[in-house]
């Protein structure tokens, strides 16, 4: 199961977690992702959407 966004591509970003005595760890930032049901050409599917795209109403939740 991929981490990205189906409406934007948002996906998991890598770098450094820097100490305060500038010590460097690989660290993970993964998006905000929710499952979704809309429609879509008359039927119902499922996508992960990120809560900004969700926020943005860029497709309409289905309830």
């Amino acid at each position: 199961m991929s981490r990205t966004c189906d409406i934007c591509g948002k996906h998991t970003v890598t770098g450094n977690k820097v100490s305060h005595a500038k010590n460097h760890s690989r660290r993970v930032w993964k998006p905000n992702l929710k499952k979704v049901k809309t429609e879509i050409g008359g039927s119902t599917v499922t996508l992960k959407i990120c809560t900004r795209c969700l926020k943005s109403d860029y497709i309409t939740k289905k309830v």
